[in-house]
């Protein structure tokens, strides 16, 4: 590939345990510990003794790469693809852990690993867009952390797709207002990355195939629910300076559920507070990435392409590293070359603000 700038939506670190803690008190060490003890043992539970490892699948090379955990070396990943700005996320979940480190100390271990992620993007900030993670147990917190990592550079930062399961409202609750207008004032990206809701460890558990082949098809339908979220009850006519990016969805099943969605809205049903069209607040105010989909970028005039956020995925099985830009033309075959700069750099560079 020659002369394209490349902007990539979604890629991967890899955080540990011992990173954080450097960045806690040594008196929180063992409160750390026990508190991932505690989500360990509720995950196992849910899988019932079973195991899913990316090892099950294919041979990570790409995950075997320095870049996964430094840097400075991932620096070097994508100059050698011609990546110039990536948007990264911790393989760590720390949104769904830091509701087992107690009450008492569960603030300190997530400024502690926020800290860690601006570490690591510390090295380049303006190409390395760390995504820092947001527990909600305290929106007063939140939207206090929102400002602090804005001011540290942050451009993306990740909040749960489904609060319910943690015991809290959902987003049009009137108690997340003070969140949205953090985010709206600072101009940070909020990220809704693909996680797997809880109701499917249970189709994890019937799962009869060697790979877990059912179960892993299914998480990018529950997300329609954050999606619906937004787009049906006001949040986005309320906050028209909100900006929300779903990360691998699956654009497949996105452009027709959109179209019903408005289609629902000239029929019996009453969305109080909704004024426009839902596709209406997609396209001023949403985006969706993709890795390898061809049926995506065969469907980006349905769901715009200015929304659609073309991503490396590094270092996960289908990635687009490396040759990034071998991949690209063979995706993009036959795609006119301003939607193609449109997809893999003037829609990211232009959501998370780069010149």
């Amino acid at each position: 590939m020659t002369g394209r700038r490349l902007f990539s939506a979604d890629s991967h670190v890899a955080i540990q345990d011992e990173m954080v803690k450097a960045n806690l008190p040594t008196a929180l060490h063992g409160v750390w510990d026990e508190g991932m003890a505690k989500y360990d043992a509720i995950r196992s539970e849910q899988m019932a003794g079973g195991s899913l490892e990316l090892e099950d699948f294919v041979d990570l090379d790409a995950a075997r790469h320095p870049g996964y955990y430094d840097a400075a070396a991932r620096l070097e990943a994508m100059d050698a693809d011609g990546v110039e700005c990536e948007v990264m996320y911790s393989e760590f979940d720390f949104t769904s852990k830091v509701y087992q480190v107690g009450a008492d100390h569960w603030r300190e271990c997530a400024r502690a690993f926020n800290d860690t992620l601006y570490e690591f993007a510390s090295v380049d900030v303006k190409r390395i867009l760390i995504t820092y993670q947001l527990p909600l147990i305290d929106v007063d917190f939140a939207a206090k952390e929102v400002y602090r990592l804005a001011d540290r550079g942050a451009r993306s930062i990740q909040i749960p797709n489904f609060p319910s399961e943690f015991g809290m409202p959902d987003y049009h609750d009137e108690r997340y207002e003070p969140l949205w207008h953090a985010f709206e004032e600072t101009g940070a990206v909020v990220a809704h990355h693909l996680s797997v809701h809880r109701s499917l460890w249970d189709t994890f558990r019937r799962d009869p195939t060697p790979q877990k082949g059912i179960f892993t098809a299914m998480p990018c339908f529950p997300i329609a629910e954050t999606l619906q979220w937004y787009l049906l009850t006001g949040i986005l006519e309320k906050h028209p300076k909100l900006k929300l990016v779903f990360v691998e969805p699956g654009l497949f099943w996105m452009p027709g559920y959109i179209q019903m969605l408005d289609r629902r809205m000239h029929h019996h049903y009453e969305f109080p507070g909704v004024k426009e069209l839902p596709s209406t607040y997609w396209k001023r105010q949403m985006a969706a990435t993709f890795v390898h989909e061809p049926e995506g970028v065969d469907l980006r005039h349905q769901l715009g392409v200015e929304n659609v956020l073309w991503s490396t995925d590094f270092p996960h099985p289908v990635c687009n590293w490396p040759d990034a830009g071998e991949k690209i033309v063979k995706q993009f075959a036959g795609v006119p070359e301003d939607e193609v700069h449109a997809i893999t750099w003037g829609n990211g560079a232009r959501m998370y603000g780069i010149d």
